[in-house]
């Protein structure tokens, strides 16, 4: 067994992506067990508190999405407690999970991404859909990108391609959230780069190309094997692939993240690539892209989950 003592691995949450966080947390568990490891996974409710103060569990592995498992606040209450986790602190989680915040930060130091307007729902009723929505795309041109500004899984995510679709676009995104991010849509290759930190500073795993069968990478095309087709690592040229790798650790260590993330991009038709996002706990299911990175990087699973662990336990006597 590992001499890691024992951890916990935090799943499900209340948020709209619930059902991935819990298969994620399945996932991580047994690859943690399978390298070894002393693993109890628990959801968020009124139990995990007292069992945390009881257990004093080592370290903390969140694979909570949406929602508190990545705008910070858990790792706020973990704090509170004084149990160490993997993964980026509560205030690098709140920058990096509002997206339009986060692609203010990595645009000042230099990282391409596309030109957007971030619009809340009042703002968008109060001076009248139509006037705003037709400014917008005059302004962007069009297709678009609708997206709540909070939250992942594209839920509430939308293409937009002509001008009539916008408002059916902005109703469904503000389902899932307040606030949409509608960013001018650019055509190319949809890739996710996850950066692992395990001691020497964050390094990129291979990027992983994403096609879906309908050209749309939505929840279902996210979470339904067969759905998707991946490449791993992408088929980009060296010089793309090198460029899409420094975006993403460009873009991990200016939100001060930690650990892991996974930066999602597009490359365009000349090879450059765009920032769209981050993620601070990236899925770790049977169709999740960090897994697959870590396997086309010849790595096990288990056992970068258990280095990370180990890292997160040493901060408290560090």
């Amino acid at each position: 067994m590992s001499d890691l003592g024992h951890v916990l691995v935090l799943a499900g949450g209340l948020s709209y992506e619930r059902e991935v966080s819990l298969r994620s947390g399945r996932r991580v568990a047994e690859v943690l067990r399978a390298a070894g490891v002393s693993v109890e996974t628990r959801d968020t409710d009124a139990s995990l508190v007292p069992w945390i103060l009881a257990e004093s569990p080592s370290a903390v592995f969140v694979t909570l999405h949406g929602g508190a498992g990545e705008d910070g606040a858990i790792r706020s209450v973990l704090d509170l407690l004084s149990v160490p986790y993997v993964g980026a602190g509560s205030d690098a989680c709140r920058i990096a999970f509002d997206k339009p915040t986060a692609k203010t930060v990595v645009r000042s130091v230099g990282v391409r991404t596309p030109a957007s307007v971030t619009l809340p729902k009042e703002t968008f009723h109060d001076l009248g859909a139509s006037a705003v929505l037709a400014r917008i795309v005059a302004q962007l041109g069009l297709p678009l990108f609708v997206k709540p500004s909070r939250g992942g899984s594209a839920l509430g995510a939308s293409i937009v391609r002509t001008a009539e679709e916008l408002p059916s676009a902005m109703v469904g995104c503000f389902a899932y959230g307040d606030t949409a991010l509608i960013e001018h849509y650019i055509e190319g290759v949809e890739v996710a780069v996850s950066v692992i930190d395990l001691g020497e500073g964050p390094v990129a795993l291979p990027p992983v190309e994403i096609v879906p069968d309908d050209g749309v990478y939505d929840y279902a095309a996210r979470y339904t094997a067969g759905r998707t087709e991946f490449f791993a690592p992408a088929r980009l040229s060296p010089a793309a692939s090198a460029a899409c790798a420094e975006m993403a650790v460009t873009a991990h260590t200016a939100l001060g993240l930690r650990d892991v993330s996974r930066t999602d991009l597009i490359v365009d038709a000349d090879g450059l690539p765009h920032f769209l996002e981050v993620n601070v706990a990236p899925g770790m299911t049977e169709t999740s892209l960090l897994p697959m990175a870590a396997e086309a990087a010849g790595e096990d699973l288990g056992s970068l989950c258990r280095v990370l662990l180990e890292q997160a336990a040493a901060r408290t006597t560090a």
